[in-house]
């Protein structure tokens, strides 16, 4: 069975550690010249902020 491209993300804020978002993103995106992929600015309720999330490959179904 042939490997996606596509790989699912987690994105955890700097913050409270805790996860915020998930989503996937294509594979040659998730690793761009050595840093681990974009970073992303979201509003967090708890906190009541916007914070810098970083990301994080996780492993999604079966």
């Amino acid at each position: 069975m042939a490997k996606g491209k596509r790989t699912y993300v987690a994105y955890y804020s700097t913050e409270t550690g805790n996860m915020v978002h998930t989503t996937n993103i294509m594979k040659k995106n998730f690793q761009t010249k050595g840093t681990k992929g974009p970073s992303l600015r979201k509003y967090n309720p708890k906190t009541r902020k916007h914070e810098v999330l970083k990301m994080k490959e996780i492993k999604k179904g079966s």
